[in-house]
């Protein structure tokens, strides 16, 4: 009976344990920064091509259609084969409520489904629980009424319909025939303030958002369900725009991805290191991050760009730069002479398409040794270069995809378009800033810091790489080798 009792309470000790140690485990991810994860991270290829042009269609639809630092957590990978889409864990209301949003530089609201939500989805097979806010539910949450400066600022003007307390509304129609309309509400959103090297204070900031009333098309369909999107975009009513207007944040925000080991650095605020000198202007009164195109090379071979190849806006050559697309979508003018050039140098190689869009073959060597380097020509003499192994993305085994997109997509007034996304923006320390309207970048190791300064303390501070998949991956690891310990040690008891 002694015996008995020992081994009983040993075994109750030992089941302590793993509950203490499953305790801890899950308080590493209670963190209250925007957890980005990589959307179709470790899904089926085959299937996650397919995924791919759709997930960039509907991202052209969004295009046509028309101060502290602050540390944004980044996971996933933005590599062609895996789908590149990111989404991000972010804290709203109050007390705050975990939504799971796309991350999006191509346009400028955040808005979630909300609970009065017609046609939303249910259910996502991303891994996570899909959320609806609550107004009700949160204390600091207020509705937008129409007459209200935001609402006004936003429709360009006091609606001839508007009534008091009738809510301000919205709706976005996208590329793909998916719509979502709702209203704005303001209300907390968490962010994490950087406040030493590596280390970062939660923080609170008020935001106006969309309040997802209805989804049509995709967005309420989709398996791979999101609980919104957060637009990154320029216009007053994105993101960053509102958190600068409030003193919150500067209008500068970077992205570093890797998409080799995956994940990589999100940063809100102003780099003082690496330096990025190679920038170029934005293009004026445009609704997206756009900007002067004046070259392209191919293995030092340049390709003629005619006066409107480029021609998006105006008659002007101009390029989006746009990291929430995977891709990069050249003009039908553009793209058959660069693709040729592409593979000028093996010959003998056998193209097949996959999922009549990929141009793929079979490669054993070192593919930077055996294509040329991309290098695309902006205003003010900035350069963008592209290697091989990042345009070039293996399928499986021995079999290489090439990333090169042609585009026929025009915008409303017949102008072709380019669209420039991760395939020639990773492995590079992008720099958004608003502030001076220009855009730059640098070559840069993305599983390394960066350098962000403080504006009110004038302290510089260390921003780190994430990899939430990695490290839930590390976690999951441990996990399993702690249970199989505790089996082992159950089963001597035993």
């Amino acid at each position: 009976m002694a015996l008995g009792t020992t081994t009983t309470t040993t075994r109750v000790a030992v089941l302590g344990g793993i509950l203490l140690f499953f305790a801890l485990v899950l308080n590493v991810s209670g963190n209250l920064v925007f957890s980005v994860n990589h959307k179709f991270k470790g899904r089926d290829k085959q299937v996650s091509l397919i995924a791919l042009k759709e997930h960039d269609a509907r991202r052209h639809g969004r295009l046509l259609a028309a101060d502290a630092a602050v540390d944004l957590q980044l996971g996933g990978s933005g590599h062609p084969s895996e789908a590149g889409l990111y989404f991000a864990k972010i804290g709203i209301g109050s007390p705050p409520k975990d939504f799971h949003v796309q991350v999006d530089t191509g346009s400028d609201l955040l808005w979630v489904n909300c609970a009065e939500c017609e046609n939303c989805p249910a259910k996502s097979n991303l891994g996570f629980k899909l959320s609806v806010y609550d107004a009700k539910s949160s204390s600091t949450s207020n509705k937008v009424t129409c007459d209200q400066e935001f609402c006004t600022s936003t429709l360009n003007g006091r609606l001839p319909s508007c009534k008091p307390n009738m809510l301000c509304n919205y709706n976005i129609a996208y590329g793909d025939g998916s719509a979502t309309s709702g209203y704005y509400v303001k209300d907390n959103i968490q962010l994490d303030k950087v406040t030493g090297n590596h280390q970062t204070t939660s923080t609170n900031g008020t935001v106006v958002f969309g309040c997802g009333a209805k989804q049509s098309g995709n967005l309420g369909k989709s398996p791979a369900a999101v609980d919104g999107i957060l637009g990154f975009g320029q216009a007053n009513a994105s993101i960053i725009s509102q958190l600068a207007s409030s003193g919150k944040v500067k209008r500068q925000f970077s992205h570093c991805l890797d998409n080799v080991k995956g994940g990589g650095i999100y940063a809100i605020g102003e780099v003082v290191e690496p330096k990025v000198k190679n920038t170029t202007p934005l293009l004026p009164n445009m609704p997206h991050y756009t900007v002067s195109m004046k070259t392209i090379e191919v293995g030092g071979d340049a390709i003629e760009l005619t006066t409107d190849i480029f021609g998006l806006f105006g008659d002007r050559k101009s390029a989006v730069i746009d990291s929430g697309t995977t891709l990069a979508y050249l003009t039908p003018e553009v793209f058959e002479p660069f693709i040729k050039k592409i593979f000028a140098r093996q010959s003998g190689l056998k193209l097949h398409t996959v999922e009549e869009q990929f141009t793929c073959f079979e490669y054993t060597g070192k593919v930077d040794d055996g294509f040329p380097i991309v290098k695309f020509g902006f205003k003010s003499s900035a350069s963008l270069t592209v290697y091989p192994h990042d345009y070039l993305f293996r399928l499986r085994d021995n079999v290489w995809c090439s990333g090169w997109q042609s585009n026929s997509m025009k915008s409303k007034d017949g102008k072709s378009v380019t669209l420039l996304g991760d395939l020639v923006l990773s492995n590079k320390l992008v720099l958004y800033d608003l502030e001076n309207q220009a855009i730059g970048w640098t070559d840069y190791n993305c599983t390394s810091s960066i350098k962000l300064k403080d504006d009110k303390s004038g302290q510089v501070y260390s921003v780190g790489a994430h990899n939430l998949s990695s490290a839930s991956s590390r976690i999951m690891g441990t996990l399993l080798t702690f249970l199989l310990l505790v089996i082992a040690m159950l089963q001597i008891l035993h």
